[in-house]
């Protein structure tokens, strides 16, 4: 028995009395290479590229292998632990760190080479993803804090600390211009564009201790983070933060969108599709001893909602000395390329592969889901060997005939058979043998392949003679070239003179006239029946003139339908005709012109004056938007009408728009006795005249005192309504507005001395970035000139006295090129920025020999 054989076996095993769901992961073993490896030395971690696999030991090498494991290439790093690996996305450079504080980048194809100890143990490295291009020669290191080296211009490197203090750094990924990277108190995210760090998540369990069950983070894509710690799950996404809202913070912020708990002990994530991929840790209890032992671990393929999961399969997995492991031993790798999963042990790396299509039919064969497996099939028929889809469905048909459900049999010829006649008229005299000659008649090919007209004829009239409906149908369905028009239709007129009131066949009749390009006698018939195939028909054949003086009985008909098709087709009814057509039907008139204006604000605007009305009689609730919207009504007239019939929101509408403001508010507060709709009015107007009216109407009255005092503060000063409350006024809840608006108030001067201090320390914060810069020294060699007699700033002999004078903005100047200052103003400036008004720069060096 191979490893592959023995591996799936004993997962199959371990899921063989669970559910009949399909195993979603088929497993090997990477051997080869790796197998020779692991005799001698255990794995520490890997690392996966499209084009080959990185593995790190405990004793300190590093083997390239390709992705059937053999070894293509051997680095010896370190005598101790390697503890992390990182490729860049080209595949062409590698970082390395080790449990003794070395640290090494450097190309697999070129001599470019990073080299360093320190003096505690490296944990963690990431180099840049386009590590490969000069400008990003990045990477980060992590043991007791975390630094980011930079190669600069000169090919120097130089560090920075990026964070410090919270503990060993145990995990980083680095993803387009983003880090995330997990110490003791949680996982933080770095931008390394803008340099800022734009979030903290800190962990659930601090009962755990980081070493032994470390964090999982796993980039989706560049903009989500998957973190697993302990049994915990998050999904973070991070989102660009909206230009007011930036002031000082992050140009970027992070929101977790899908946060669960797991059953296991999480040992590493990845993404698949829209689900995830977790390597848990599982430790069972013992019936016989009650002791708690390392169990094996489990690949679980989950599907994260906003505050759970679903498990979509699960399954346990017999790596090689999962005894002695623990949860930090095992590691979860993938290949973005591939849908591959690589899980490392000490002794043992094991390969988790999607199932083809062929082992994905197998299965639902087995289980005669024989839909599932023809879809299947179809959607995979270039990577599928062992089926042919027709075989399949020839299968399905007759599983589905054996057990009765003619209807969906007969509904899947339709896909099964296709174009082929032959196999089509077979089945149908089996349908015909078994008496379901009605099931597989929605069915049958209507073009490519035609099948014989005496089929068709028949089935219908199997039809006319059991059920309308059915006829009326396929009449409706069917092309009319696939049966002699002119034997069914006088079929119908037979059955017509036992039944001259059906209406079905009547409207089948219609349609077969249809078919005859008879449209008189159709159209008659459809308006006998009030059917609404007259409108489908009116449309098809083009006969809007024919229609021009029956609107009013096409709207009695379906007004919605109605005009629908008389605003579709302007063109050839005009809106005009229309408008005079129901003239004496005002209520049909309202329908059409307040569809036409929702359509178009303008295209009706001569009828506006006359909708006022309509909308008053017929439609209320649309009137006031109707106003609000139209830009062509006459407010005088409009103003009337609403006056007329008491219409209080609409005229403090219209008195708003007409400028009359106070008239407006007047009723508001007489008419609505609406205070919040008042003091909202007034925050509209922003006139303080309105606020003035406003608190003397409400001065004598509690409820709109109350009102005022918990709206009023931002707009107004509230001293201006206290003042004029009357002594011994009862005013509901008083006590709350007032502290609301000393709230509000202290809230504000918070606010201001918050700003004060970000102030003073962002200004003492560019006063000594300024005073670093200009304590900065300057080069000065033969290529530069004094700015004055523009020959070299250094004299030719070296030997002979010079004195330079350099300003701030690197202007430089012979000492005795520049003028000579005054007592009143002894410093001295550079004479081309005070010239330009670029500020005057007083001088940083004076060189003199």
């Amino acid at each position: 028995m191979t490893e592959t054989e023995s591996l799936e076996e004993s997962t199959d095993e371990s899921e063989e009395e669970e559910s009949e769901e399909e195993p979603k992961l088929k497993y090997e073993r990477l051997s080869n290479g790796v197998t020779e490896i692991l005799q001698k030395d255990a794995a520490s971690c890997m690392t996966v590229h499209d084009k080959f696999l990185a593995l790190g030991t405990h004793y300190g090498k590093v083997y390239l292998l390709d992705v059937q494991g053999n070894i293509t290439q051997k680095f010896d790093v370190s005598p101790v632990k390697i503890n992390q690996i990182s490729l860049d996305e080209s595949g062409e450079h590698m970082g390395v760190c080790s449990e003794d504080g070395k640290v090494q980048v450097f190309g697999l194809y070129s001599g470019e080479e990073f080299h360093e100890t320190f003096d505690c143990p490296i944990k963690i490295i990431a180099v840049h993803p386009q590590y490969v291009r000069s400008s990003c020669k990045q990477f980060v290191t992590g043991g007791k804090k975390l630094l980011l080296f930079e190669r600069s211009w000169m090919s120097r490197w130089k560090s920075s600390v990026l964070h410090e203090g919270e503990g060993n750094i145990r995990s980083v990924k680095w993803r387009g211009h983003l880090i995330a990277w997990a110490n003791n108190m949680g996982v933080k995210i770095f931008d390394i564009t803008s340099k800022q760090r734009i979030t903290n998540v800190p962990r659930d369990d601090i009962s755990l201790r980081p070493d032994m069950y470390p964090c999982s983070l796993c980039w989706k894509d560049n903009v989500t983070l998957i973190i697993g710690w302990g049994t915990s799950v998050k999904i973070c996404s991070v989102k660009e933060r909206h230009a007011s809202e930036m002031r000082d913070l992050p140009s970027r912020y992070v929101e977790i969108v899908s946060q669960f708990e797991t059953e296991f002990y999480i040992s590493g994530l990845a993404p698949l599709c829209d689900q995830l991929v977790v390597l848990s840790y599982v430790k069972e209890v013992s019936e016989k001893t009650e002791r708690e032992y390392c169990a094996r671990p489990r690949l679980d393929i989950i599907q994260p909602l906003a505050e759970t999961c679903e498990e979509i399969s699960s399954d346990a997995l017999t790596v090689r000395g999962f005894q002695e492991n623990e949860c930090r031993d095992y590691h979860l790798e993938y290949s973005e390329g591939e849908s591959l999963f690589y899980i490392v042990s000490p002794r043992d790396v094991v390969v988790a592969k999607e199932r083809d299509q062929d082992d994905h039919i197998d299965w639902l064969l087995e289980k005669k889901k024989y839909e599932e497996a023809l879809m299947a099939a179809e959607i995979s028929q270039r990577n599928i060997k062992r089926h042919k889809i027709l075989d399949i469905g020839l299968a399905y048909i007759n599983h589905l005939v054996e057990k009765g459900d003619y209807d969906i049999a007969a509904r899947k010829c339709q896909k099964i058979l296709g174009k082929n006649a032959a196999l089509w008229e077979y089945e149908v005299y089996k349908f015909k043998e078994i008496g379901q000659l009605k099931a597989i008649s929605p069915y049958l090919p209507r073009g490519d392949p035609v099948l014989k007209p005496l089929i068709y004829e028949m089935i219908l009239h199997e039809f006319l003679e059991s059920d309308y409906e059915g006829f009326a149908t396929l009449i409706r369905e069917w092309p009319g070239d696939l049966y002699n028009n002119s034997v069914i239709v006088q079929a119908v007129r037979d059955h017509l003179k036992k039944d001259s009131q059906n209406r079905t066949l009547l409207k089948t009749l219609a349609e077969l006239y249809t078919y005859d390009k008879n449209y008189g006698n159709a159209l008659e018939i459809y308006l006998t029946l009030r059917h609404k195939d007259v409108f489908q028909l009116i449309h098809k054949h083009n006969l809007f003139s024919s229609i021009k003086d029956k609107i009013v009985l096409l709207m009695d008909f379906d007004s919605e339908k109605a005009v629908d098709m008389l605003l579709d087709n302007e063109d050839k009814i005009s809106i005009k005709k229309v408008v005079e057509e129901l003239e004496d039907r005002p209520e049909l008139q309202h329908v059409y012109l307040h569809k036409l204006f929702k359509r178009d604000h303008h295209k009706g605007q001569r009828y506006h004056e006359k909708q006022i009305s309509l909308y008053a009689e017929y439609d209320r609730p649309n009137l006031l938007p109707f106003l609000r919207d139209s830009t062509h009504c006459p407010l005088e007239k409009a103003l009337e009408i609403c006056q007329q019939r008491n219409f209080v929101e609409e005229t403090v509408y219209l008195l708003s728009r007409m400028g009359n403001s106070r008239s407006a508010l007047k009723m508001i507060m007489e008419e609505l006795h609406d205070v919040d709709k008042a003091i909202e009015f007034a925050k509209e107007q922003d006139d303080g005249e309105l606020w003035e009216d406003l608190i003397l109407y409400s001065i004598d009255k509690p409820p709109f005192i109350t009102g005022l005092l918990n709206n009023i503060g931002t707009h107004v000063d509230p001293i201006l309504l206290i003042h004029r409350i009357k002594e011994g006024m009862e005013i509901p809840n008083l006590r709350d507005s007032l502290v609301k608006i000393l709230q509000d108030y202290n809230l504000q001067i918070l606010l201001r001395e918050g700003c004060k201090k970000i102030l003073v320390a962002d200004s003492l914060s560019l006063l000594k970035k300024m005073h670093r810069t200009q304590m900065k020294g300057v080069l000065v060699d033969e290529e530069n000139i004094c700015e004055s007699c523009l020959s070299p700033i250094l004299p030719s002999d070296a030997a002979k006295p010079f004195s330079v004078v350099i300003f701030h903005c690197r202007h430089m100047f012979h000492k005795e090129c520049l003028p000579v200052p005054s007592m009143a103003s002894p410093a001295q400036f550079c004479n081309i920025c005070s010239a330009k008004h670029r500020g005057p720069g007083s001088a940083i060096l004076e060189m003199k020999k």
